[in-house]
């Protein structure tokens, strides 16, 4: 009697790269064949001579339970009785060049904890969900028009117990949600929580796709995690390496005895980069993908490492790699592959985020693959990010020489669909943390930061930043430790985390910073041309039409006169300055409301004259919200 997990239509449509679910026959699944109750063992190995499945249930002896190869594309598999979940097991293979090999599953659920390596048999279906509220939502919301202020956090070092290694997920459940619900995060985004052997990687050497890492307990605790943030009305995003793959030899690496997941070795990362060419590794990756949102809930993946996937000149000199049949150095294969993944995800999910960490100038990442572009529908905006902390890190009196890098990103910001990401690689290997980035002394650092938040919060696109950032931690990251919690018992630490708190929920209940977020038309600029002052003064506007004004100064100077233009007569209030006291600023503002002069600046028609702190963020509306912009 053949499985019901093997049907013929899936072994084509995997041996096709078109099978989206395959881990619905690959791995271990507990289940009933011929009145009997075990576990369904399935793999890809299709240069092996021969295939057993060993663990404690058979002493791992492979004569005990050796594999029928159901395929000529190399599927093997086994139904072994009486084998429960919790049970320890690998595959030993016979190469094609008689070597002996034992692996741990590629479709493995769970794993031992590191340094051990052996797979577990692990029922995934039996966690009861709670957060159908979530999901109808999520399937009836465009992603576009709504607030997204992504919180990225690494699991193992957000906080750290005092008696062990680890909070749980279940653990975490219970401090990190409330957290990120107070402080106004619609997201939070986690380091790769996939299976990785090597903490210093930080999850990015993946070992088990589909395996949340032991590290913080079993699979269902961190379904668990993921219900309580739906619950709570914050949606979850997975980092994921879809570019490359850990080395060590127990996993994917020379799977069968032979190159098979592999194309070539990654030259700066020394992992192994995908065949994205070959049709069972598209299965197998696009299966990944589809994986978390159908068995974790998940609310989208950030595609880690993009551009190396796209460029056959990635990390290569020149004469090292070879162009493709059109002479270019696009991977032809990768675009496919990526075209593919895209417009399967979205089949399934289309209201899910698919965000690409893509470094160059490469054309519509996030166009609709039918129009001729990838298919993500989010792209880090790396130059932006590139270009902001170049402009922070300098002292003040040579901003005016650099103002086009606080101004340029304006001129694509409308060309994808972008998140404005400060991420944990902006905190750590010597870039020093945001606070330290800032120049002067300990006044000014803060008051910088605050000012670039308020940059950061206005400027158009979806926002990210990584854990410790919101209190101005001032050391790097470092994986192997917790935050430094204890620097919210300094005033200053902990007045910046209030105006992190404030301004996020600020941005949440303001349409006009997020509801025409990918278009001209919810933004105008008032001064772009202000570098001898460091100032600049632009619009946001929702769709009906309401806006607000942002000021945001990079100068050391205070001034007790600024006038700036504005659209529309009428009353003007501040509804958020950074430079409260509350927050850590001087509060040198001597009056809240304003009445527009009919004075024409800036090419408008009124003007306020109001004063400008020093290193400040200022954000005016029309007092009532009844003026509109025409």
């Amino acid at each position: 009697m053949v499985s019901s997990l093997l049907k013929d239509e899936n072994i084509y449509l995997f041996h096709t790269g078109k099978y989206y679910h395959s881990y619905e026959m690959f791995g271990a699944h507990i289940t009933d064949e011929n009145n009997e109750k075990g576990v369904r063992f399935s793999l890809w190995a299709p240069r092996a001579q021969a295939v057993s499945v060993i663990g404690d249930f058979n002493n791992w002896d492979r004569s005990r339970n050796r594999m029928e190869r159901i395929s000529e594309g190399g599927i093997w598999s086994i139904f072994i009785p009486n084998i429960k979940e919790g049970e320890l097991y690998k595959y030993e293979i016979l190469s094609w060049n008689d070597q002996i090999i034992t692996k741990s599953d590629p479709f493995g659920f769970y794993f031992e904890v590191r340094p051990k390596t052996a797979s577990i048999v692990y029922d995934l279906n039996k966690y009861k969900w709670n957060d159908n509220d979530w999901m109808n939502k999520r399937n009836s919301t465009s992603l576009y028009d709504r607030p997204m202020n992504i919180y990225e956090v690494h699991f193992g070092s957000w906080k750290v117990p005092e008696d062990r290694e680890y909070y749980t997920c279940k653990e975490m459940a219970e401090i990190l949600i409330p957290y990120v619900k107070e402080m106004g995060y619609t997201h939070i985004e986690l380091l790769p929580i996939m299976e990785h052997p090597f903490d210093g990687s930080w999850g990015y050497q993946c070992s088990g796709f589909f395996a949340a890492t032991s590290r913080y307990g079993p699979p269902h605790e961190f379904m668990y995690f993921i219900d309580k943030c739906h619950q709570n009305d914050i949606g979850v995003i997975l980092d994921w390496v879809p570019g490359h793959f850990c080395p060590d030899v127990s996993y994917l690496s020379r799977f069968d005895g032979d190159i098979l997941y592999e194309k070539e070795q990654h030259r700066e990362w020394g992992t192994y980069k995908f065949n994205y060419s070959k049709s069972e590794v598209q299965s197998f990756l696009i299966s990944n993908a589809i994986f978390w949102m159908d068995k974790y809930h998940i609310d989208g993946l950030r595609a880690d490492g993009v551009s190396s996937m796209l460029y056959l000149s990635y990390g290569k000199e020149e004469g090292e790699w070879e162009p493709n049949i059109y002479g270019g150095n696009g991977d032809l294969d990768a675009i496919e592959f990526i075209k593919q993944l895209n417009t399967a995800v979205f089949k399934y999910y289309p209201n899910v985020i698919m965000a690409a960490e893509e470094a160059s100038a490469w054309p519509m990442v996030t166009w609709p693959v039918h129009d001729g572009g990838l298919g993500y529908n989010y792209k880090w905006n790396m130059g932006w990010m590139n270009d902001i902390l170049k402009y922070l890190e300098m002292d003040p009196v040579y901003r005016k020489h650099h103002h086009n890098l606080i101004t340029f990103s304006f001129f694509y910001a409308f060309s994808e669909n972008f998140v404005l990401p400060i991420s944990h690689d902006e905190v750590v290997h010597g870039k020093k943390s945001m606070i330290d980035k800032m120049p002067g002394d300990y006044w000014q650092k803060f008051a910088n930061l605050r000012a670039f938040f308020c940059y950061l919060m206005t400027h158009p696109g979806k926002k990210l930043t990584f854990m410790g950032t919101e209190f101005a931690q001032f050391m790097e990251w470092r994986y192997y430790c917790g935050l430094d919690w204890c620097l919210l018992d300094y005033e200053m630490h902990k007045k910046f985390q209030v105006f992190v708190k404030e301004l996020n929920n600020f941005y949440l209940n303001e349409k006009t910073l997020w509801e025409d977020d990918h278009s001209w038309d919810g933004f105008q600029w008032i001064d772009a041309d202000n570098n001898e002052q460091n100032i600049i003064s632009y619009i946001r506007k929702d769709k009906e039409g309401k806006i607000c004004v942002a000021i945001i100064s990079f100068t050391p100077v205070h001034y007790d006169i600024f006038r700036i233009g504005v659209p529309n007569g009428g009353k003007y209030i501040i509804a958020f300055n950074s430079d409260a006291e509350i927050y850590g600023g001087t509060n040198n503002i001597n009056k809240q409301e304003y009445t527009a002069d009919e004075i024409p600046w800036h090419g408008r028609p009124y003007s306020i004259e109001l004063q400008l702190p020093s290193y400040t963020g200022l954000i005016l509306k029309n007092k009532g919200e009844d003026t509109c912009l025409e």
